[in-house]
């Protein structure tokens, strides 16, 4: 048979990788059908609520929690408290975060100063937000990137020697450790998201964590519009009831609050769930290993700093900026039927969005280099406990062929539109 008549090969199939899974098992449905198979189930905040907030105070080793409907609702929340609590003036953030931790401070009338990622953990540069602590600085907001810790001793002992709380955004990283403790013990306040394949998932919902009774009080009232009623402590409420003599006990507003409570089929789900969190931390901890265990370490960034992690999404971020292999990175990925989030988390740099530039100013973006240099040429993959490991090592494989310089002529025509 001559040449132009051979059988041409079989296409490869795709790795069909998508960047979420449902983290909703059937034993969790099972939960939500027997509270609904009761007689007159209560669904809206009650007994599942407060049964899970005991529980995952338990779990994280805090004192208080605060179910909310969401991360988002958490971080807002936890700001307003901050402020009723603190006063205005400014918070540290940092450039890569997701956008209801910088919505969250514009809402509540604080100023934010920007700083850069360290690139080893995504998380804030610990050196840069001890030169911008200042008078004015009323608390750092640190963000755990994709389940990486960026917390260093050195940050903890000044922010106590200067009283300037700690605020967690562990929204990305259940379990995550810091000297062998879980983040989101180690500042005023945490807050975790319970979306749709995060590590825990309650549809949607989110906590937020405290040590401080003032300050989880004030959260109580702020979830459920304000009311006083909300107050756990008997002594508090006395002190509202004989200052307002003129108002009715049950409709007070100490504040002008919100509703951000959480129902009891969110609870029920994630009171479920609670049972395997350790299990799936593991196991994604695990598979970012495989991952970059495999990956080429010349073209890729594999020094990460691990310890402690819970993985959220497999990072992939180029080591040095190359404008042609990120398309091919990005048309291999596309080929093989594996979703990817372009910037990590949040999309990027956060200070090049619209809704900062009008605040920061359209050039703010170069003083981030290292947040600009992942907002560019980093992505992050799906990692969910199911993920077969033989995927992972293919991924791997797939992305070091893009990158060696036997496929780099047969790849450089990658099409200009996937920039």
């Amino acid at each position: 048979m001559s040449k132009n008549h051979e059988p041409e090969a079989p296409a490869r199939k795709a790795i069909d990788w998508p960047l979420m899974k449902n983290n909703i098992s059937r034993a969790d449905l099972d939960t939500v059908i027997e509270l609904l198979n009761q007689d007159d189930p209560v669904l809206t905040q009650s007994k599942n609520v407060r049964a899970f907030e005991r529980e995952w105070s338990e779990w994280l080793k805090v004192k208080h929690s605060v179910f909310v409907n969401s991360g988002s609702s958490a971080n807002l929340v936890t700001m307003a408290a901050l402020k009723e609590l603190n006063g205005s003036g400014e918070v540290i953030v940092p450039a890569i975060t997701w956008v209801s931790d910088i919505a969250s401070v514009l809402w509540c009338g604080f100023k934010p100063v920007f700083v850069d990622v360290d690139p080893r953990t995504l998380g804030m540069d610990n050196e840069q937000v001890l030169e911008r602590l200042g008078p004015q600085t009323r608390a750092v907001f640190l963000t755990y990137v994709l389940g990486f810790n960026a917390l260093g001793q050195e940050l903890l002992t000044e922010l106590e020697r200067r009283s300037i709380p700690l605020i967690e955004d562990v929204c990305e990283s259940h379990g995550a450790t810091f000297q062998r403790r879980k983040l989101g013990t180690f500042g005023l306040a945490s807050n975790f998201s319970f979306y749709y394949a995060h590590h825990l998932s309650t549809i949607e919902g989110g906590m937020v964590c405290t040590n401080n009774a003032d300050f989880y009080e004030t959260v109580r009232m702020f979830r459920s519009h304000g009311l006083v009623r909300e107050l756990e402590s008997p002594s508090r409420k006395r002190e509202f009831w004989d200052e307002y003599p003129d108002l009715n006990p049950e409709f007070i507003f100490a504040y002008s609050g919100l509703n951000v409570r959480g129902t009891e089929i969110n609870a029920v789900i994630g009171r479920s769930q609670l049972k395997r969190l350790d299990d799936n931390v593991n196991q994604r901890t695990e598979n970012l290993r495989l991952f970059l265990d495999h990956l080429n370490p010349e073209v890729y960034q594999t020094d990460f700093v691990l310890e402690g992690s819970s993985n959220y999404a497999l990072t992939l971020i180029l080591k040095k900026p190359d404008e042609a292999l990120c398309r091919r990175v990005m048309a291999c990925l596309r080929e093989n039927g594996i979703e990817c989030r372009r910037g990590t988390a949040g999309g990027g740099n956060q200070v090049r969005q619209p809704y900062l530039r009008k605040i920061v100013g359209p050039e703010a973006w170069r003083r981030f280099p290292h947040a600009d240099h992942v907002h560019f040429f980093g992505f992050y993959i799906g990692n969910y406990p199911s993920l077969e490991r033989d995927k992972i090592l293919s991924l791997s494989e797939l992305l070091n062929a893009v990158a060696s310089s036997r496929v780099r002529s047969v790849l450089a025509a990658a099409p200009r539109e996937l920039e």
